[in-house]
Formats: structure tokens, sequence, C-alpha cells
């Protein structure tokens, strides 16, 4: 984070910028002495922080802030703790009363450096209906497969098969992990080694599933869910 302290006291900036390089988070640009340095910098610069003096000749701190169009995050400065109030009406990220302490700075950062990786943290776009596929890697590529065009899924050791009315797919990848991210409604483990989609099973004969021409096993275990769910569709 790009840091600028405006303070018009010298020895209040040397305890900041002291404090300020002990964290590698942040990286000071520059020191001012007055709001017309600051304004200077900060239209100059890509300013992320702020430690902003409240009482300062010509231009206080809050006022100086309340001209601010985009300022940046700012942690106020003080020795007058009657000023906290206005400075949390605008929206400050923390308020360090003075003389500081690097324990009570360090707080102050920490909420500043969280506030920026949240701001910053990509989001991903709102989905307005439940995806109907899956992408698998296979070859060095990811090709995405529709739920409705995999008819079972065999497991070997660590890799699992994909079978489809164009072929088979062969991922590195285990059959509970897969299991998990297939949607429930659509698939079924019917064995320990296979998993089913339901809609596309032809036949049901004692212990076996019929889709297409695979005949496939089913596992003691899976049984009695698997009619479960069956019956609800049995005339």
């Amino acid at each position: 984070m790009n840091v600028i302290i405006v303070d018009d006291e010298p020895l209040a900036q040397e305890v900041l910028e002291t404090y300020v390089s002990k964290f590698p988070a942040l990286n000071l640009i520059a020191k001012c002495s007055n709001a017309v340095e600051a304004f200077d910098v900060l239209n100059k610069n890509n300013i992320d922080l702020m430690f902003l003096d409240i009482q300062m000749p010509q231009i206080s701190g809050i006022d100086f802030l309340k001209t601010l169009p985009n300022p940046p995050q700012v942690i106020l400065t003080t020795a007058y703790s009657e000023y906290a109030m206005d400075g949390y009406e605008l929206n400050v990220v923390d308020y360090l009363l003075k003389p500081i302490s690097l324990d009570r700075f360090a707080k102050a950062v920490n909420k500043a450096v969280a506030k920026e990786l949240q701001e910053n943290e990509p989001s991903l776009p709102a989905s307005t209906e439940t995806a109907d596929y899956i992408f698998v890697k296979a070859d060095k590529k990811l090709i995405k497969i529709r739920f409705d065009q995999i008819n079972y899924i065999e497991g070997l050791k660590d890799y699992v098969i994909l079978h489809t009315p164009n072929g088979r797919v062969v991922t590195l990848q285990t059959m509970k992990s897969l299991e998990i991210k297939l949607p429930s409604d659509i698939f079924m483990r019917v064995h320990r080694s296979f998993i089913v989609n339901l809609a596309n099973i032809s036949i049901i004969e004692g212990n076996t599933v019929q889709i297409e021409k695979k005949i496939i096993p089913i596992g003691k275990n899976y049984k009695d869910v698997l009619l479960t769910i069956i019956n609800k569709n049995r005339l």
C-alpha cells in the first residue's frame, strides 16, 4: 500500500515514518507538513493510505478530508480525543491518539490492509442458473461435457473414465472427489467402481443396471438407496 504522512510536527512525522518502515506492506511515498502539500502528492501519485493529523495550520485535517472527492483510506492522528467522532463520520479506518504506540499503530494498519484486500478481491459473476456441464482435464486440456452426455463413470485406481456417446474421457481423479462435484439428483453411485446417470438407466435386473449395452453391477451397500429412488418413478 502506498502511504503518505500528513503532519505539521517533524517529530510526529519521524515517529510515523519509523513505524511505517517496520511494515513490508507499506510503502512510504511522501511526508507532508500541510494540506496543500498533501493535495499535490495525492494528485500525482496513487496513494492507498494517508496518516492525517487533525490539527494543522490553515486547513485542519478534517476540513482537508472533506474536500477530497475520492480520498484514500485514512487513519487520523491527533493529541485530542474529542475529534474522534468527526473522524468516524467521515468513514476513516481508525483514529490514533498521540503519543502513538507501535502496538496501536499495528492494529490500525491491519484494519487498512484487510480492507484493501477485501476491496480488491475479485468476485465471481453472479450465476442466474445452475450449470448443466462440467469441465474435465484430460490430455493436457479441459474438455466440456454436458451432464446428459455422461452415461456412466467407471473408476480405475487413481483414474476415472467418463463414458459418453462420443467415446471415453479419462482423467486423473478419484471417484469420491468426482462424486462430490456431480449433482446428486442426476448421478448416483451404485458400486464402488461405478457412478451412473439415473436418466440413462434402461433396465434394472437383479443386482445390475443396464445403460445402452453396458451391464453395471449394483453394490449391496448402494442397492437400497437406488431402489428407493427408482420406486418414486415406478408404475
